[in-house]
């Protein structure tokens, strides 16, 4: 083969390195695959800042895709956000995938593989350079790179599909090309040695229950109830082995937010006192509960955060954060938001998302743990006030006010409303009344009209949380240079889930179909192979967004379940793989024997690390966009609720609903 397809490619040319111009193999390796390889031979040592190649295809897509954004000509895609890489364009009849050769990327190399997605100028590019961390986290080329003598290979595979394949859901067969790529032969040679993920479960709950009990475990009286719950954050300086002092990284609370879910916790714990017939487990399970409940609900909507004071003091010399005890507490909501990013959780808007998620984790634990009556009456008053918020399209607003409870107007129109559609759901099961249902109904139908094919997922963390690129003048507007959204998968997450479940109710096939190409875009940000110049595991853990950094993102274990229901309704095995992967993925950021690489990045990092310290677990790994061998890319602290507490959670929640189906259809025993 020669040359590429002039009905879809118009134009494609390549940089030499130095005076060196690349030998190319074209190879079509089935009716819409091709693979080229560009090998250049080098006699000696080149200095050359950038390499790239460029494709023009030969129509003019209305659809793109990219794995990040690149907002300028500045800014690349570095291979640090290569989890599912590919670049996908499509109009009416036609689509190009084109898809980066992963096995020729190599562990230590000067300049450093990018792609690059030119939407005005109808440009898709593959290149090499050294890059730089801007903002958090985009990605510049800076000059300097370099290429040894010797052979210098880098290669891509076009997939070229005609008609409406590609457009109706344009991310399947690239995550089915990079499993049967790369994903399935890792997995299957990481689960056989992959140990049995209880060992895992006990390490977290010995960890919050035993070695850092003193950090971890809250308990006091409010309102003349006894309540408790893990600590929303514990910091490295608090191991019982560091030798210095002690500082406390935010307030001392304890949340019940979309992320960091106390009673998502608790449900585990619960689930495992009853397994193990620990009766303190259980009790302190109950105890979460019961903090969930003293919530203070007002006209039906609560506060998400209870918390104390966060004040500095000087202890040995040294300026360190300490929190007030919690006599002096009080309720809030999460302060990432943006009427006060990063401001006071007390004077926080109220969050219907976190409202919507708490109380469908009360439907949960009373359908499926305890009957609680408490729980329900909780939910239903809390979802008589969300349907009277239903706009006239069938959007849910993100913020209320805190004191008059108006819509706030910034993402009244979001994906989050999916998760109410959700919980509307569970609540239509439990206690069935037609205005539940009608609510779900035009809420998801406003979401499958509006933001599905357009890719319009902004949601609370998209802007306001740790990535704040484009958090004034983005919402509701594309990236022009790439034609896409800033996107968060947590809002894919939840739709395909509300997708899911309006199926489940209702066995009409539109919802799967729709749900399956939304599980699918979700997965384009999970890690579809294990790249040789990251220092852990990271197959099947997730990103976060289009303008991040975190490779196994905590929100693994919150996905890991709807992707295995997902494959046993379709009974794709691919599914099921993937989401026994993300399981896994699930504990590799912890601290303890079993995770051999990751236990050494852990002792590079903090060194006085020790067996008390078993349990220990960042939410995610590479958050800046940097790692290296000495550690970096490790992080500094355990979220409780949103790392080893959830991860074991997700184990449990799992093995209870799924345990059985896994082990008799597909042969993977995680019952033990």
């Amino acid at each position: 083969m020669k040359r590429l397809p002039d009905t879809y490619v118009k134009r494609w040319v390549y940089d030499n390195i130095g005076q060196m111009a690349p030998e190319v193999s074209l190879n079509q390796l089935d009716e819409e695959t091709i693979h080229c390889v560009l090998t250049f031979e080098l006699e000696q040592a080149i200095q050359q800042d950038d390499w790239q190649m460029c494709l023009e295809p030969a129509f003019l897509p209305h659809f793109h895709w990219a794995p990040h954004l690149t907002p300028t000509s500045r800014h690349v895609m570095d291979q640090h956000c290569f989890r599912s890489p590919a670049l996908i364009v499509h109009d009416d009849t036609r689509t190009i995938m084109l898809i980066p050769d992963l096995d020729l990327i190599t562990k230590v190399a000067d300049a450093r593989w990018y792609m690059d997605l030119d939407a005005p100028n109808n440009l898709l590019v593959l290149g090499m350079s050294r890059t730089r961390v801007s903002e958090h986290v985009l990605f510049e080329k800076v000059k300097g790179a370099s290429y040894p003598s010797g052979t210098i290979r880098i290669g891509f595979y076009l997939k070229l599909v005609e008609n409406d394949q590609g457009g109706l859901n344009p991310w399947r067969l690239v995550l089915q090309f990079l499993w049967d790529r790369w994903g399935n032969a890792q997995f299957s040679q990481g689960i056989r040695r992959e140990v049995r993920l209880d060992r895992y479960v006990r390490h977290a709950y010995d960890w919050a229950f035993r070695h850092w009990k003193d950090t971890v475990w809250q308990e006091f009286e409010w309102d003349g109830r006894n309540i408790g719950a893990p600590v929303f954050i514990a910091d490295v300086s608090q191991s019982p082995n560091y030798p210095g002092v002690p500082n406390e990284r935010e307030n001392r609370s304890i949340w019940n937010q979309a992320w960091f879910s106390s009673l998502r916790s608790a449900q585990g714990i619960y689930r495992y006192g009853i397994e193990q017939g620990d009766s303190e487990l259980v009790r302190k399970a109950l105890l979460m509960k019961e903090l969930a409940l003293t919530a203070p609900q007002r006209e039906g909507f609560f506060p998400a955060v209870i918390a104390t004071e966060l004040k500095k003091m000087v202890v040995d010399g040294q300026e360190v954060n300490r929190s007030e005890g919690w006599e002096f507490a009080f309720w809030g909501n999460s302060n990432r938001n943006p009427a006060d990013p990063w401001g006071a959780i007390a004077k926080a808007p109220y969050h219907v998302l976190d409202m919507s998620w708490t109380a469908l984790l009360m439907l949960r634990w009373h359908d499926e743990l305890e009957p609680d009556p408490r729980l329900l009456k909780y939910a239903v008053c809390y979802a008589d006030a969300l349907v009277a918020l239903q706009d006239a399209k069938g959007y849910f607003p993100a913020w209320l006010d805190q004191d008059t409870f108006a819509p706030l107007d910034i993402l009244r129109e979001s994906p989050e409303t999916s998760l109410s559609v959700t919980f509307l759901l569970k609540l239509h099961e439990l206690c069935p009344d037609s205005k539940y249902m009608e609510a779900a109904e035009r809420a998801l139908k406003v979401v499958m009209k509006e933001i599905v094919p357009t890719g319009r997922w902004e949601d609370f963390e998209t802007y306001w949380s740790c990535c704040g690129y484009g958090r004034e003048e983005l919402p509701g507007h594309k990236v022009a240079r790439n034609n896409m959204f800033k996107q968060c998968n947590f809002s894919m997450f939840w739709t395909a889930e509300a997708l899911y479940q309006m199926y489940k109710t209702t066995g009409d096939m539109r919802y799967m179909n729709l749900g399956q190409r939304v599980l699918d875009e979700m997965l384009m940000t999970q890690a579809s192979w294990q790249p040789p110049n990251l220092y852990v595991d990271v197959l099947g853990g997730f990103g976060v967004m289009n303008c991040d950094g975190e490779w196994n993102d905590a929100r693994q274990s919150l996905f890991a379940e709807l992707i295995l229901q997902y494959g046993v309704e379709l009974d794709q095995p691919e599914y099921i793989e993937r989401g026994m992967a993300a399981l896994q993925a699930s504990f590799v950021m912890m601290y303890c024997p079993e995770n051999e690489k990751t236990k050494q990045q852990w002792e590079q990092a903090y060194p006085f690390f020790n067996e008390k310290d078993y349990g220990f677990m960042m939410e995610n790994y590479g958050h800046d966009g940097v790692v290296d061998e000495e550690g970096r890319g490790m992080g500094t602290f355990t979220i409780f609720d949103w790392g080893n507490g959830a991860a074991a959670e997700a184990y449990l929640r799992i093995k209870d609903h799924l345990g059985q189906t896994l082990k008799e259809r597909y042969g993977y025993d995680i019952t033990y």
